[in-house]
């Protein structure tokens, strides 16, 4: 029985009671839940066809504090009108003077591009995540994305781990300065996504980074669909490494759609295990709805479930 419901069914003078952890049933003194989680979402969860207008109304009727990726700057003054904030900010490509051709495909982004793994991250890259420290201190953003890249024949993995660590050491004392947030974001190998095989796919691989770089402003964005689709075994990853934490995102597997009951991880429990570990960045829900499901219902039930 969860909390709500327990107070429903017992006397109000009890429910009335302060709660507090440790102590037995029936004592004066009753135990008290911590605060809830912070929790954002992303623009994808309310569907394609809600306006950021729609998204920033039913996100502060939920209760949500902020979205993550919501990069676009026009975006910005509505986040604002609703009391939200941009929670997960990356910098994207330069635009090209000349776009590509119609039917030429995407343009090439610069050499090392959202790939901190790389060697080639630490020219226009490195320059960008700069800027992109001092947007996120300008406007209140808690964080700011970094992506290790693809996996390469031209160097090994315990290369590409170094080139990461450069990386950050290079950027990690402005965050500091700043008070942002450098999140380094695990992706699968699985062939989900833009990069069919990923340097941090693996929990190991990215907290070993985070370790060397050592600084409380540089942690890991864990994305707990990414990582059931590649290791499973959650709570107790979390359990094991929530000090190298910094970020988390939900997602449904399978799928990739709404945590819910059609899904095969139990999000209510990740929850409670996150609120025994004292979590207290923001838990981020980045799904998009299951084919004909209602997104503002789901958005809600991911809410509630989160919410211990």
């Amino acid at each position: 029985m969860d909390r709500r419901r327990f107070l429903q069914a017992i006397p109000a003078s009890m429910a009335a009671a302060p709660f507090m952890r440790g102590v037995a049933f029936g004592q004066a003194s009753i135990p008290a839940h911590r605060s809830k989680f912070k929790q954002a979402i992303t623009k994808q969860v309310f569907g394609a066809k809600a306006t950021t207008e729609d998204c920033c109304r039913e996100a502060v009727r939920i209760g949500f504090q902020g979205f993550d990726f919501a990069d676009d700057p026009s975006d910005w003054p509505i986040l604002k009108k609703y009391g939200l904030l941009q929670t997960m900010y990356r910098v994207d490509a330069p635009r090209l003077a000349t776009p590509p051709a119609p039917g030429s495909g995407p343009a090439a982004k610069p050499p090392g591009w959202d790939a901190i793994g790389w060697k080639e991250a630490q020219g226009d890259f490195l320059k960008a995540c700069h800027g992109g420290i001092d947007t996120c201190a300008a406007n209140g953003f808690p964080c700011f994305l970094l992506q290790c890249g693809a996996r390469s024949d031209a160097f090994s993995l315990e290369q590409g781990a170094d080139n990461a660590v450069e990386f950050c050491n290079q950027l990690k004392s402005h965050a500091e300065d700043k008070g942002v947030m450098l999140c380094v974001e695990n992706l699968n190998s699985k062939g989900f996504g833009l990069i069919k095989t990923s340097l941090f796919d693996h929990i190991g691989w990215g907290v070993g980074v985070i370790k060397r770089v050592n600084s409380p402003r540089v942690k890991v964005l864990y994305d707990i669909w990414q990582a059931q689709l590649m290791d499973g075994d959650i709570v107790q990853t979390l359990r094991d490494n929530i000090q190298y934490i910094g970020h988390i995102h939900t997602g449904g597997v399978p799928g990739r759609h709404q945590i819910d009951d059609s899904q095969e991880l139990n999000y209510g429990f990740i929850a409670r295990v996150l609120d025994e570990l004292g979590f207290t960045g923001y838990v981020a829900h980045e799904w998009s709805p299951s084919p004909g499901s209602d997104p503002i219902a789901n958005a809600q039930k991911a809410f509630d479930i989160m919410n211990v």
